[in-house]
């Protein structure tokens, strides 16, 4: 968690063309950085397998909270794809346990990476979704700062992704803590079955995040609900992001000090 100076800040950060514009900066508050990012299995767009860059773009993000989307492999012991040494020795972060292979990284692909040093971790669990592909969410309960953060990877086929939204709107319903849904919706359209989750949700689109090398869909994207509030949220724009996968990574920046305005 980091501070912030105060100020509404329209920062255009240019890369290779692509403008985005980052939000307001709130003061004297501690802010929980989340970053969710569809990794391709760390490969990149010249096809190789490079898990060092999706490291650097990390480092570049600076987030306590990771989210990622296909980070094993999908055939054979569904290795993990990172290297878990460097996460934690260069950037602090501890894979949070939601695997039922003892190789993979994550479930399905979906993992959860944070720092232990700014987040208490309480719990991590699945939730089962209806699918006819190897889709599911993944969470992870932070007891410090009380955060429940959710991590999807939802179907192609409209109509399976519709259910899956139904199915996380009943989620969601049950709890009376803040939390944070993060990852590859799938969907081309802004409003992607939004009502499914039912009231008191706010889906945030930070931008286009997909292709990689020409941005023109806002597949990724985060949906809050209770005692969090959108401080501010970019793509994360770089010349290793551009290159590593063939999504750029979405960043949002969470403020748990009160109720949602």
């Amino acid at each position: 968690m980091r501070p912030y100076i105060r100020g509404m800040v329209q920062a255009d950060l240019r890369t290779n063309g692509r403008t985005e514009t980052q939000g307001p900066i709130l003061c004297g508050q501690s802010l929980v950085r989340v970053t969710s990012y569809n990794i391709r299995k760390a490969v990149g767009l010249d096809w190789r397998r490079d898990s060092g860059r999706i490291v650097d773009v990390l480092a570049e993000i600076d987030a306590d909270v990771v989210v990622l989307q296909e980070s094993d492999k999908r055939v054979g012991k569904r290795s993990g794809v990172l290297p878990e040494e460097r996460l934690q020795h260069e950037l602090g972060y501890r894979l949070v346990d939601v695997s039922t292979r003892p190789h993979s990284h994550g479930w399905h692909g979906n993992a959860i990476l944070y720092r232990p040093n700014r987040l208490s971790l309480d719990k991590a669990k699945r939730i089962d979704l209806p699918t006819v592909e190897p889709r599911g969410a993944v969470a992870a309960v932070f007891a410090a700062p009380g955060l429940e953060v959710i991590g999807v990877h939802l179907a192609l086929m409209r109509s399976v992704r519709a259910r899956q939204m139904q199915r996380l709107g009943q989620y969601l319903a049950t709890a009376s803590h803040p939390i944070i849904v993060a990852g590859d919706f799938n969907a081309w359209a802004k409003e992607g079955h939004r009502a499914a989750l039912g009231k008191g949700c706010e889906m945030i689109l930070p931008g286009n995040s997909f292709h990689a090398s020409r941005p023109v869909a806002a597949l990724d994207r985060f949906v809050l609900k209770g005692a969090v509030m959108h401080a501010a949220s970019h793509v994360h724009v770089s010349a290793l992001a551009s290159r590593a996968s063939d999504h750029l990574p979405i960043v949002i920046d969470l403020d748990l000090s009160g109720d949602p305005q």
